[in-house]
């Protein structure tokens, strides 16, 4: 599906290299078919020792007959990016952007492209761990979805949605989530501390305690409340600890969290496309 296609990565940042990284780990392509660009001389020549592949400063000579374009790049380099690629991407190639707030209307008016497929990964991706949701464009055509399927799945788990709206959700629970999540880690180490465990040792107990809750969860296949309950002793400890938290809205606070992520990327989308396009 993707062996001898040229793929060209415009930024080669933390997320370009985790993509580039899996598909080259998994044996979905070979490095002479990969072509990454950045404008910082180190990051390439980094790049370019670690995984092998072909790499230029020079935007247009990245794309130069590449059959899938990935727009791995800030937000804030997009108009000098847009600028570079105006009408420089092939028509029959696909364009996957990962930039955050960039919505397919923008890519369209600055890259004056059509195929076009925009995700939103979120940070574990680094470690082939992530979550991507993203949606196409209907000039994308079925190989190109399947090509998108293998890419984005080379970083974790991939769900396509049918509206663009999703991403801004998407963005809210996955992309924002491992935030949240970090924040409910430390709070757990914290009070292990507090109970008087040493700092290393309430880490590595927190850590694993999420760790098995999640691989148990995947292996059963049984609800979240189900398993929660077998845990739950009548008038034990851990009813007494999920009294508290249901005492202090748990849920409305996790979701509350959640929802005004979702809100906010709505904002800077608008605003980005307020702006791109004016």
């Amino acid at each position: 599906m993707l062996n001898g296609t040229k793929i060209a990565f415009i930024g080669s940042g933390v997320m370009g290299e985790a993509m580039i990284k899996g598909l080259l780990s998994q044996g979905l392509t070979t490095p002479e078919y990969i072509c990454a660009s950045d404008p910082w001389l180190e990051r390439l020549d980094y790049i370019r020792k670690t995984y092998g592949v072909e790499v230029t400063p020079d935007n247009v000579e990245a794309v130069r007959g590449a059959e899938i374009v990935v727009l791995s790049i800030k937000p804030q380099s997009l108009p000098k990016v847009g600028k570079d690629l105006h009408s420089k991407i092939h028509p029959d190639a696909l364009l996957l952007s990962i930039i955050a707030g960039a919505r397919i209307r923008t890519l369209q008016h600055k890259l004056f492209h059509d195929r076009i497929v925009r995700a939103m990964p979120n940070t574990p991706a680094q470690l082939g761990k992530g979550m991507t949701v993203w949606t196409a464009t209907e000039h994308v055509t079925e190989r190109q979805l399947r090509q998108t399927e293998r890419i984005l799945g080379a970083m974790g788990e991939q769900l396509q949605v049918d509206e663009e709206g999703y991403l801004d959700m998407a963005t809210g629970l996955s992309g924002s989530g491992p935030g949240f999540v970090l924040l409910i880690i430390e709070a757990m180490i914290d009070a292990g501390v507090h109970m008087g465990f040493s700092r290393r040792d309430a880490e590595r107990m927190v850590l694993q305690t999420i760790e098995g809750t999640v691989a148990l969860m995947r292996a059963s296949g049984r609800h979240s409340a189900e398993l929660k309950n077998q845990v739950t002793s009548p008038g034990g400890t851990t009813a007494a600890g999920l009294y508290e938290l249901e005492k202090a809205s748990i849920r409305a606070i996790i979701n509350d969290a959640i929802f005004a992520a979702y809100r906010r990327s709505q904002e800077l989308g608008e605003l980005s496309e307020k702006k791109d396009l004016s």
